[in-house]
């Protein structure tokens, strides 16, 4: 049998449609996203967090000080500055409050449009976001080629927290993407240390100067560092191991660096007066904080984290309110708002890497840091959302790309792993635009989500904003009731109700709106009056309506 050729023309349109494809798919992708991200970031009310980080990064733009919101390093916060300086809110320099009035004072009290200057803060972690992504497609296709590059960018883009968390100005999603850039970075320095080890350490320092949760990967990505060194050094064992502890030294002082240049960016004297208490420590948690390469800042920071943890939360999970925490939250919650094709690609993904012998080596860099960075999050004292494993979609997304590095050897491969992106793109577009309370098909979708969960997986306060559309269009001029969990300000966006906590139960007649997160931990009398209501309506499900 005579072997096909292909003519020289063929093989020459092959080449040209293939180089474009890729590309246009990876732009197709990045455009779901971004579109997916913007809109939800122009419909969505602050929620509870924002205000204190728009807040200190206009601070951080007039007044150069560092004396807000120490619990979370400057660079995130410089980040939203940017989007912040572009707004060019007014800003009142007098103002003597705390953190939490102040991002109030700015967006309700200053002459500012909150809408307007929520947008624009947002818009910098929209793009960091994006440029995530491509890290994400970059690192799978070197681990698994073209198309697995694409399937992981595809879970990543459709994942309803990347979305969530990605159009809001906080800095979860940029932690956590820093952190998978910095391991991508070390997986690259196995051929090329000099540049990219230093590169690994700017990365990881950015993670750390964001979310001091970061932190909890430290060890494993310096550990990576030498790993990564000693594999590039043909050298004997002695030089070997020099080269391994240069390349770990080089990581962690870039990554130190990084962390005083974002406090040096705010205030290059580095003036520091806490305007909080800050709780003394004592044991291990003492000698941590005391060890620390970083500003006093930094370390006073830390002090105020440690005595969040040591403060009596509440959770609640299926139905059940309890006090403290409890461990396997995150995994529960996990099931919960993950689709359930994203599911199945992360498992098998991780299969793959760890068995395969081809993508073995990229286990460490992959699995270890998020196996390392859950563990921590589940020690946590506040069970509030999956934000706090927002990793998880970055690092197992590359890991379910790897699942069609097999394709050769089982052909069913690529079209089961299609089907499954699809599934997960299915039910990511059928949540838009609500992504914060999204919950998979196996647990009812997100309108069931407020029967299992909580705070940010559900009701952040992100909602005022469409319940005054909807008063003003089904209920005007009806007596309102507003029990609201979040940091907007109700009259600024036309709502205007009474609080029900104030008056006889038999005075409460009219339409009582709850916040979501608040329903699901009334008791009392809020437990009350709830019971003796009728529910009507749902905004977002996020906010319900109830008839009394």
């Amino acid at each position: 049998m005579r072997r096909l050729r292909i003519a020289p023309a063929a093989r020459s349109r092959e080449r040209v449609g293939g180089r474009w494809l890729v590309p246009l798919l990876v732009v197709v992708l990045l455009a779901q996203l971004a579109v997916a991200m913007v809109t939800t970031a122009v419909r969505q009310t602050p929620t509870i967090d924002e205000p204190v980080y728009v807040g200190t990064a206009a601070d951080y733009l007039h007044e150069h000080r560092l004396r807000h919101n120490p619990e979370h390093p400057p660079l995130g916060k410089l980040v939203i500055s940017a989007g912040v300086a572009l707004a060019d809110p007014q800003v009142d320099a007098s103002f003597t409050g705390g953190q939490g009035e102040l991002g109030r004072h700015l967006l309700y009290e200053s002459g500012n449009d909150p809408w307007r200057l929520m947008l624009w803060a947002r818009l910098p972690v929209i793009v960091l976001t994006l440029l995530f992504g491509l890290v994400v497609f970059a690192f799978a296709r070197e681990l698994a080629g073209a198309t697995g590059g694409l399937a992981a960018l595809a879970l990543y883009a459709f994942s309803p927290d990347v979305i969530a968390h990605g159009s809001l100005a906080t800095l979860d999603v940029p932690a956590a993407g820093f952190l998978l850039t910095s391991a991508w970075l070390l997986w690259r320095a196995r051929r090329r240390p000099r540049l990219f080890l230093p590169l690994a350490g700017v990365a990881l320092g950015a993670a750390v100067a964001t979310k001091m949760s970061a932190l909890a990967a430290v060890p494993v990505l310096v550990a990576l560092a030498a790993v990564t060194a000693w594999r590039g050094s043909t050298a004997d064992r002695r030089r070997a191991l020099l080269r391994a502890a240069g390349g770990a030294a080089v990581v962690a002082l870039v990554a130190i660096a990084v962390v005083w240049a974002s406090y040096l960016a705010v205030d290059p004297l580095l003036r520091w007066t806490p305007q909080q208490h800050v709780p003394v420590l004592h044991g291990r948690r003492r000698l941590l904080v005391e060890l620390l390469p970083f500003p006093e800042a930094y370390r006073d920071g830390m002090r105020i984290q440690f005595g969040l943890e040591n403060q009596p939360w509440q959770g609640f999970l299926f139905g059940e309110v309890y006090n403290g925490s409890r461990w396997y939250y995150l995994p529960v919650a996990l099931l919960v708002k993950t689709p359930l094709g994203m599911l199945a690609l992360w498992a098998a993904g991780a299969v793959v890497v760890v068995t395969v012998r081809r993508l073995r080596p990229a286990a460490p860099y992959l699995l270890v840091p998020a196996a390392v960075l859950l563990a921590a999050a589940m020690e946590g004292t506040r069970d509030f959302g999956t934000r706090y494993a927002v990793f998880l979609p970055m690092f197992l997304a590359v890991a379910a790309g790897c699942v069609l590095a097999v394709r050769g050897r089982l052909r069913w491969v690529p079209v089961v792993a299609g089907a499954l992106v699809l599934f997960v793109a299915v039910s990511s577009l059928r949540t838009y635009p609500y992504y914060l309370p999204y919950s998979n098909e196996a647990f009812g979708g997100p309108a069931k989500t407020r029967l299992r969960l909580h705070d940010s997986n559900v009701d952040w306060g992100q909602d005022l904003g469409r319940l005054a559309d909807r008063l003003r269009e089904r209920y005007r001029g009806e007596r309102i009731w507003l029990v609201y969990k979040g940091s907007g300000m109700p009259s600024c966006y036309g709502i205007h109700a009474s609080d029900p906590s104030g008056v006889p139960v038999r005075q409460v007649r009219g339409l009582l709106v709850v916040s979501n997160s608040s329903v699901a931990k009334a008791k009392g009398r809020l437990d009350q009056l709830i019971d003796s209501s009728r529910p009507i309506d749902d905004v977002g499900h996020s906010i319900t309506i109830y008839r009394r």
